[in-house]
């Protein structure tokens, strides 16, 4: 046992206690304490608890406890039994408070606010936290176990001022430090950087394997910002660990998918990019596939979509699968809510899904109705496994919880969420002419022997995915991508086999 545990054993169990408040931990004449408006910071944590404790979280019991408030810092242990709360810090106890009773919102509020009081006397860090900064450490801090993407959201005008829209970018905002390396300050809502877990505060230390302090300005800036989709691999210093994270440049636009027609005489192909599933996404892939009703292959790129709109989802996926279950959302052990979309499809023409590891949310249930459709062929690398459907729950501050509580599953009942989903054509297999040369040859020999990982759910994710890795060169992706797709879509034969896998 550690002298922290022992010394929060001792005095529990010899009953050391502080006097007992009966009203509040605070007094009326002292509103303002180390620069917090004590009264009003607890009474939105006792909204949190609340709010919180109401959320019924994909099938798994949502413990939120106070001991949580410990991963603020690692010299910081809580511990709670029925009667006290003890802070530890490092080796001395520095806080003792009453438990509040089970339910009291008020009380865990109070007791919350009176513990970062203490905290922030000894991490400076914590002391400079703004109070919306301060809300999202500790909402990260309470559900960490179970919503690593959990947050506060600042405020209603904070959100929307975050929703900024720029070109070709992971949608990091940041300065380097005193040793070269390279501290976020700010994520674009909604980029790549953002949908991969970073946030303000993490270091980026490595890119693709090199240093950051030994790479230029224009090296770094070339990263974070081009005029292609490229990708790198970086790694990041959190306050929680190190974390490797592959970071696919994406267009953040104002329109939520583009559209390509790459015309010839026999109609030609169409290739739509969707960013975001939305209804604005909708509406661009719907009007295209009217003005362009004589193409003979649709490439539906999903490499870098996401979204959290279970109803665009449906009708995104409606559009060429009809009325056919698009997902199921799991929101509680017992209930699953199946999705329909309510028309007809539009179009029957072959299709080609592109998919890898930055397609999330409810784009991975997209690629799973065109594969368990038969409606097209999944083309690229393993999506992320992160299907999930967020909650956002208003405070009474203006503020926001934004919760990833809704887990999805495939329209026929596979589970994404964790495992993600697989192609049945492995770019990163077939990245030079020769091996694609091979691989058609193979298609059309009838010599292919798929393994479809996506019926096979005893196969460990990680081993598929370190057969079928990331690209880690966005400019060579796109370039396989599109020669592969291309070749399926005009050589029905290699379609028509592959389609069957």
């Amino acid at each position: 046992m550690s002298l922290k545990k022992f010394l929060c054993f001792i005095l529990i169990a010899l009953g050391v206690a502080q006097p007992s408040v009966a009203e509040s931990l605070f007094f009326e004449d002292e509103p303002i304490q180390d620069g917090l408006p004590v009264f009003e910071v607890s009474k939105t944590f006792a909204e949190i608890y609340q709010k919180l404790d109401d959320v019924n979280w994909a099938g798994k019991n949502l413990n939120v406890a106070i001991e949580s408030l410990e991963n603020l810092n690692k010299s910081a242990h809580i511990a709670a039994t029925d009667e006290r709360v003890v802070l530890v810090w490092d080796d001395s106890i520095v806080a003792n408070f009453p438990r509040p009773e089970p339910k009291d919102w008020n009380g865990f509020g109070e007791i919350t606010t009176a513990l970062i009081l203490k905290m922030r006397a000894y991490d400076p860090g914590l002391r400079g936290l703004s109070e919306s900064e301060m809300y999202q450490v500790v909402v990260d801090s309470l559900i960490r176990g179970v919503d690593e993407n959990g947050r506060y959201v600042f405020s209603k005008a904070a959100e929307i001022a975050e929703d900024g829209r720029i070109l070709t970018s992971v949608g990091i905002e940041g300065v380097r430090d005193e040793r070269g390396n390279f501290r976020v300050t700010g994520i674009y809502k909604g980029a790549p950087a953002d949908n991969a877990g970073i946030r303000a505060g993490d270091l980026i230390a490595q890119i693709n394997g090199q240093l950051v302090r030994d790479m230029s300005d224009a090296e770094l800036a070339a990263v974070m910002t081009g005029f292609n989709s490229g990708t790198s691999k970086i790694k990041l210093l959190t306050p929680y660990g190190d974390k490797d994270v592959v970071l696919r440049r994406a267009t953040i636009v104002l329109a939520d998918a583009d559209v390509v027609h790459r015309a010839d005489p026999t109609g030609g192909l169409l290739e739509i990019v969707v960013h975001k599933v939305s209804d604005g996404a909708v509406a661009i892939v719907n009007e295209a596939l009217a003005r362009y009703p004589d193409v003979t292959g649709i490439i539906l790129d999903l490499r870098a979509a996401t979204g959290d709109d279970e109803r665009a989802a449906a009708k995104l996926g409606g559009l060429f699968a009809g009325q056919v279950p698009v997902m199921r959302i799991v929101e509680t052990a017992k209930d699953e809510v199946e999705v329909v979309p309510g028309g007809d499809a539009v179009t029957d023409v072959p299709v080609v899904v592109l998919m890898s590891n930055q397609t999330r949310g409810t784009a991975e249930a997209l690629v799973a109705t065109f594969y368990e459709n038969g409606r097209g062929v999944l083309v690229g690398t393993p999506t992320a496994g992160n299907a999930r459907i967020a909650s956002v729950i208003d405070l009474n501050n203006g503020g926001a919880l934004e919760l990833l509580n809704k887990s999805i599953k495939t329209g026929q009942g596979r589970k994404i969420d964790g495992r993600g989903l697989f192609p049945i054509v492995c770019l990163s297999n077939i990245r030079t002419n020769q091996q694609q040369n091979a691989f058609f040859l193979n298609v059309i020999n009838n010599d292919f022997n798929a393994k479809d990982f996506n019926k096979n759910m005893e196969v460990s994710p990680e081993d598929i995915r370190s057969g079928c890795p990331v690209i880690t060169s966005g400019v060579d992706e796109d370039a396989v991508a599109t020669a592969v797709s291309v070749k399926i879509l005009t050589d029905k034969k290699v379609y028509n086999r592959l389609i069957a896998e």
